[in-house]
Formats: structure tokens, C-alpha cells, sequence
């Protein structure tokens, strides 16, 4: 039997083993859930920004608002304070402890807007960084599902012609070759004959010695790696 052949087989169920399993993640959607769940955990993120983007806001309403009723009832006071109406000492005293003290107020509202508006403007770059991240991902989901669409396909077609390619070789291995090729693709990872080259089994990786090569080399039909048992082809 040409030894050759059993090889060809291997690299034919390797290929068959390699597709099979890229069909099956393909199948179960595994990266097309996991570009989904990328894109939906980035919505949320920049959902969440957007929700503080609109505490701020209603509180930078809510302090334009006091400052504008401060500003007024200041003005307000300090009209009174000079226009004349007003000619007690006490209470023009009053009145103007009432302006220092609305002033004061209104200052201290002031820092905390500009403060507010800070925290609004790296609120807003972040938003914009996260809508960005959102739309790529969402983007990608897309381009994800109509890749691996496109890829299944082709993973099936080639799998029609390895199998077939698989079955017009069998008929040429002998059947208890065939069969302990079998066992030990069960056994080995998928990998039941490997070549030898330079020595160095190209299963295990294993150099073989000088009086092991020479045994095997006189050996009439299967010949085995010492270290891993696989069939070996020279």
C-alpha cells in the first residue's frame, strides 16, 4: 500500500475536522452574540450618559432659574435702598445686609453652575465617544452576520468536496490500516499518521534515535512512532 495515500487521508480529515468545527460556531452564532452583546453593553453605557447628561441639565434649570430670582430680588432691594422711599437707618441697614446677602447667594450659585457646566462638558465628550463606539459595534453586528452568512456557504461546499474527495480515497487503504487509523485519530486528537521527517515525528515532535530509525526503517508494513504510536510515513 502506498503510504502516501493514508497521509493524504489525514491532511483530508484534518481539513474535514477544521471546517467542521468553524460550521459549527458559525451555526450557533457564537461571534455574532458576541459582537450583539458588545454592541448592546455600549447603547448602555451611553444610555447611562445620557440619563446623567439630563440630571445635569435639570439642574443647571433649576440654578438658572435661582439665580435669576436672586438677581431680581437684589435689584429689587437695592432699588429700594436708593430710590428714597426707605428713610429708617435700621432698615435702610436692613435692606442692605439683605442685598449683601443675595449677592452672596447668587455668586455662590454661579460657582455652582460653572462647576455644573464642567462636569456637562465632559459628560458630552464622553457621550460623543460612546455614541461612536456604539454605532462601529452596531456596524459590525451587521457586517458579522452577513459574513458569516457568506462563510457558511463556502464552509459547506468545501465540506461536499473534502467528503467526497475523503471517500475516493478510502477504497485504496487497506481496511485494518484503515482501521487502526481510525482508532488512533480517536485516541490522538484527530491526528492518527504523521510524517517523518529529519528523525522528528511531525505528530509528538519527538526525535527518534538513530537505533530506532534503523529498526523501523527495516520494518515490513505499519510502521509506529516509539513515543506516540502513530502511524509514521518516511
Amino acid at each position: 500500500m502506498d503510504m502516501a495515500r493514508l497521509l493524504a487521508l489525514q491532511e483530508i480529515d484534518t481539513t474535514i475536522d477544521r471546517l467542521s468545527a468553524r460550521k459549527k460556531v458559525l451555526e450557533s452564532g457564537g461571534e455574532l452574540a458576541a459582537a450583539r452583546n458588545e454592541a448592546d453593553a455600549a447603547e448602555r453605557a451611553l444610555g447611562e450618559l445620557q440619563l446623567q447628561l439630563d440630571v445635569v441639565g435639570r439642574d443647571q434649570s433649576k440654578l438658572e432659574h435661582e439665580i435669576d430670582s436672586l438677581t431680581q430680588k437684589a435689584a429689587a432691594e437695592d432699588k429700594r435702598l436708593y430710590d428714597g422711599s426707605i428713610v429708617n437707618a435700621k432698615e435702610l441697614e436692613s435692606i442692605q445686609h439683605e442685598v449683601e446677602n443675595l449677592k452672596r447667594r447668587r455668586s455662590d450659585r454661579e460657582d455652582e453652575m460653572l462647576g455644573l457646566m464642567e462636569v456637562r462638558e465632559e459628560l458630552e465628550r464622553r457621550a460623543a465617544e460612546a455614541q461612536s463606539a456604539s454605532d462601529t459595534l452596531r456596524e459590525r453586528v451587521e457586517t458579522v452576520g452577513g459574513a458569516a452568512l457568506q462563510e457558511l456557504t463556502a464552509i459547506e461546499a468545501e465540506l461536499v468536496a473534502k467528503i467526497a474527495e475523503r471517500q475516493s480515497i478510502l477504497p485504496e487503504i487497506e481496511p485494518d490500516v484503515l482501521e487502526l487509523y481510525e482508532d488512533l485519530r480517536k485516541q490522538k486528537k484527530g491526528i492518527g499518521v504523521a510524517a517523518l521527517v529529519d528523525g522528528v515525528c511531525q505528530g509528538c515532535h519527538e526525535q527518534l534515535s538513530a537505533m530506532e530509525l534503523d529498526r523501523i526503517k527495516r520494518v515490513e508494513g505499519v510502521r509506529r512512532c516509539e513515543y506516540c504510536r502513530r502511524i509514521l510515513v518516511f
